[in-house]
């Protein structure tokens, strides 16, 4: 019989890991997000648009920056800063040596 109050759910993991790959890869994807996309596309396709408008999918885009986009505008800069702070968090990381999860090392 196995007192289960004392064994764990999930084995304990051997930190030995590197987190900076982690960070590095979340950093330069939020930044390639938000300000590739959500920033510079958007302001792009805005700047873009002639004065009635143009087709884009289901959406019409018209020259002036409505509240949609604006959101877009702002959620992009966040996630670009989000993705700046943790590629920061990576550098000021100690090295660690590279292990695939569930991995026997």
């Amino acid at each position: 019989m196995v007192d289960l109050e004392e064994s764990p759910a999930v084995p304990p993991m051997d930190p030995g890991g590197d987190e900076r790959i982690g960070y590095n890869a979340g950093g330069i994807f939020l930044i390639l997000l938000g300000w590739l996309v959500g920033v510079v596309a958007n302001v792009l396709l805005h700047l873009t648009a002639p004065a009635g408008g143009t087709a884009v999918g289901p959406w019409r885009v018209y020259p002036t920056l409505g509240p949609y986009a604006w959101g877009v505008l702002g959620l992009g800069v966040a996630a670009g800063l989000i993705g700046v702070t943790m590629l920061w968090i990576a550098r000021q990381s100690p090295k660690g040596r590279f292990v695939l999860p569930g991995a026997s090392y």
